[in-house]
């Protein structure tokens, strides 16, 4: 598991061995069950998780209904806007759909390894850039594209979910109810006969 961590960040920038070596025992991995929260809306935490297996869902309540509003599976960040500022508590619950290995890490670890390797900087801010850049098209669609659009993006983008995630989760995530999803899965079908 080490280098699939340590490889990730050798694609962003080639790093030398010191580099590497510092990551790797930087790394502090922590199993979750499928079921298992890694945030709850309204607690307060600053950690940041690198997916390594599994899959974790990102929802929100609203009257009580749960919108799913991302999936992070392998080689993906888990990070929560929230958790730059430690006075805003959490708007959002972060759950495993699958059993999970995580790598946690924290802005102490951060700064640590900062310190050590200021280049790290660059490349962590280049990781968050394009989390967030991830977040943002995933919420214009949300707002431009029609629920059969986001369905074909996120079928040509990730069709890994379509095995991993039931139906129910998909439909909220492109914001139909499940019978819609049922629909379009098979207007999209007869399309292609």
């Amino acid at each position: 598991m080490k280098n699939k961590f340590v490889n990730y960040f050798s694609r962003i920038s080639p790093l030398s061995k010191e580099e590497a070596d510092a990551i790797a025992e930087s790394m502090q991995t922590k199993k979750f069950r499928k079921g298992d929260f890694l945030i709850k809306e309204g607690q307060f935490s600053s950690k940041t998780y690198f997916i390594l297996e599994g899959c974790v869902r990102e929802y929100i309540l609203t009257n009580g209904e749960e919108k799913t509003t991302n999936f992070f599976t392998e080689e993906q960040w888990a990070i929560s806007l929230n958790s730059f500022n430690p006075h805003n508590a959490a708007k959002h619950n972060w759950i495993c759909v699958e059993d999970t290995l995580v790598v946690e890490g924290d802005e102490q670890q951060g700064q640590e390894l900062f310190k050590r390797f200021p280049r790290f900087e660059t490349i962590s801010r280049t990781i968050m850039e394009a989390a967030f850049a991830d977040q943002k098209e995933a919420l214009t669609s949300y707002y431009t594209d029609s629920p059969e659009q986001r369905y074909l993006k996120l079928l040509k983008s990730r069709p890994d979910l379509f095995q991993r995630i039931p139906q129910y989760h998909l439909a909220s995530y492109i914001g139909v109810k499940p019978e819609s999803l049922s629909r379009i899965r098979k207007r999209i079908a007869a399309e292609f006969d």
